[in-house]
């Protein structure tokens, strides 16, 4: 069925669906790490990007690309990467964005694992931080250095439930050319869509409101450009932080 132009709720269920070779009417399990070729020249052409299809379930793998594939279209995103973790997503982002020198701005009303990570792993790497109120537009364009390479809002806020302006946080960082990532895990694509307001990135611990079972441990980076998601998938794929196709399926 065309997905144009439909619904939420028909997104929901149905975006990100593909034609098994099978029949199947729901998205097979594809429990495998490898995949075969046709011969060599296939393999090969396929390891240098030139003929789409699938290698090795650490670069891709069917049942995940069906779960990637709904969360951007229902991010209205360009692509989305799935991951082991909602922290493994976060430090992905990191590591894309953020190398020795470079500066972040973050919401001071973060999940707590996010700011650790900064002020310790990527603090020993050089890169410096600055945690401010992101309800206040001030306090944001006061903490803007011209080494500021990423702008990380987490709204609403995890435990406090602070709302920062998403839209007029992107403005202000398109200013001075800074990327913008919102954790949006609280809120789930059903209540917000940030890269709508003007962000780079939408992120989410799939653990939480999308999955809603208490029952898989899992991360998304859905990105609003096409470049920016092959970034994030390579730091995906170097880093090893793919999540697992049962997980994905669930």
């Amino acid at each position: 069925m065309s997905k144009k132009n439909t619904g939420f709720n028909t997104r929901l269920v149905h975006a990100g669906d593909f034609k098994d070779e099978f029949g199947s009417a729901t998205t097979p399990i594809y429990q495998t790490s490898t995949f075969e070729f046709e011969n060599t020249e296939q393999g090969a052409n396929r390891f240098k990007g030139e003929e789409q299809g699938y290698i090795y379930t650490r670069w891709s793998n069917p049942t995940i690309a069906a779960l990637e594939n709904k969360l951007a279209s229902l991010e209205n995103g360009a692509g989305a990467v799935v991951f082991s973790s909602g922290m493994a997503a976060i430090m992905a982002v990191y590591t894309a964005f953020l190398k020795q020198g470079d500066h972040i701005i973050s919401s001071a009303a973060v999940y707590g694992p996010s700011r650790v990570a900064i002020e310790t792993v990527f603090s020993g790497f050089g890169v410096s931080s600055t945690y401010v109120d992101t309800s206040n537009l001030e306090e944001v364009r006061n903490a803007i250095q011209p080494n500021t390479k990423l702008l990380y809002l987490e709204t609403p806020g995890n435990p406090t439930l602070q709302i920062t302006d998403i839209q007029a946080c992107c403005q202000l960082a398109k200013e001075h050319n800074v990327p913008v990532a919102v954790d949006n895990t609280f809120s789930s694509p059903y209540l917000q869509t940030p890269l709508d307001l003007g962000a780079d990135i939408s992120l989410h611990s799939l653990t939480k409101f999308i999955n809603g079972h208490g029952d898989i441990v899992a991360g998304a980076v859905i990105s609003k450009d096409a470049e920016v998601d092959a970034m994030i998938r390579k730091t995906m794929v170097i880093m090893g932080s793919n999540v697992d196709p049962h997980q994905a399926y669930m």
